[in-house]
């Protein structure tokens, strides 16, 4: 491994009032994720290929980060590979070397869904930190905007 490359993992996780093939259904969309996301901006699907389990879904996604009093646009590359049931696998690649990894599940409980996001984040190491900080941040407020969702609905 290298000096110059930080990993970090984090599990989150959120319980939403609604069915686990609802919850699933609303997070498989990632136009969805504009609505509950506080950093997303823009989604555009670029390609789907069909898998013998699934599919792989790919986006070109834009971002808003804080830095500070300013905020810079970014573009990354996303993707969702989802089987026909069970557990959404997700991609993110962002310059300059950063990687979201994170496999998604849907467990039923009474009352709803336990959604439950396990990230592995790796970052060069100068922005490993507020990379971090920021992505938990970000997928926390992110499950709790889709428990809103499903709140009012």
């Amino acid at each position: 491994m290298s000096w110059w490359v930080v990993h970090a993992e984090r599990t989150l996780s959120e319980e939403v009032p609604a069915p686990p093939e609802d919850v699933r259904d609303f997070y498989m969309d990632l136009e969805n994720m504009k609505l509950v996301h506080p950093l997303i901006v823009s989604v555009q699907a670029t390609s789907r290929t069909e898998t013998p389990d699934g599919y792989l879904q790919s986006y070109r996604v834009v971002d808003r980060i804080p830095l500070g009093p300013f905020t810079i646009k970014t573009t990354y590359r996303a993707r969702l590979r989802v089987r026909a049931d069970g557990d959404v696998v997700t991609e993110a690649d962002q310059s300059p070397g950063v990687r979201l990894r994170g496999t998604v599940s849907f467990e039923p409980i009474d009352g709803g869904t336990r959604l439950t996001e396990r990230i592995r984040i790796t970052a060069p190491r100068p922005l490993a930190r507020v990379t971090t900080r920021e992505a938990a941040k970000a997928h926390i407020a992110m499950l709790a905007g889709i428990r809103r969702h499903f709140e009012s609905a």
